[in-house]
């Protein structure tokens, strides 16, 4: 079993130490490879191409994972890497999205575009389906046990009477 240590560790870095370092050392702060939309767009045809590249895409997209997420997660990591800027990945991201599902329809497989509107409710989300049907077992089993026929307003106004707690502690009021 670890010993846990009560000593302080004093090997983090110190607050402000990541705006120390030299301009220009990180990817992102140097000039991009590629500074054109079409340069973006051919290193990212290229790169897509790739075999292992499609077939993680594959698995990727059979997981559920949206296609906005993923083209959104793959031109952002590459800002992060300094492969092009920010404003060109933007610009490319609506044709990365569409190599994504040009690859996944390819391949035949049913993928979430993550076009849909997030506010609307989807009905063939089967995981919303099974918290819906969890919730409503719930309260209906909680409902078997209530006898509506001998319900009367009394019945229930002195349950709501047992349900308040006395207050207890150093601040309650003593009667």
């Amino acid at each position: 079993m670890a010993k846990i240590s009560q000593e302080p560790s004093l090997d983090r870095p110190i607050p402000g130490q990541s705006l120390t370092s030299e301009l220009g050392s990180r990817p992102w702060q140097s000039p991009p490879q590629y500074s054109t939309v079409d340069e973006v767009v051919e290193y990212y045809m290229e790169r897509m191409a790739a075999e292992d590249f499609m077939v993680q895409l594959v698995d990727v997209l059979e997981m559920g994972v949206p296609v906005t997420t993923l083209a959104n997660t793959i031109q952002m990591s590459s800002v992060m890497n300094g492969v092009h800027t920010l404003d060109t990945g933007m610009l490319a991201l609506p044709l990365i999205m569409e190599m994504l599902m040009l690859l996944g329809d390819s391949a035949g497989i049913e993928y979430d575009d993550g076009l849909a509107n997030p506010n609307e409710i989807k009905t063939s989300n089967p995981t919303r389906e099974t918290l819906l049907t969890k919730i409503a077992m719930e309260y209906k089993g909680q409902l078997e046990d209530v006898d509506f026929d001998n319900l009367t307003e009394d019945t229930v106004e002195e349950e709501q009477e047992e349900e308040v707690a006395e207050p207890t502690g150093l601040m309650a009021r003593r009667n």
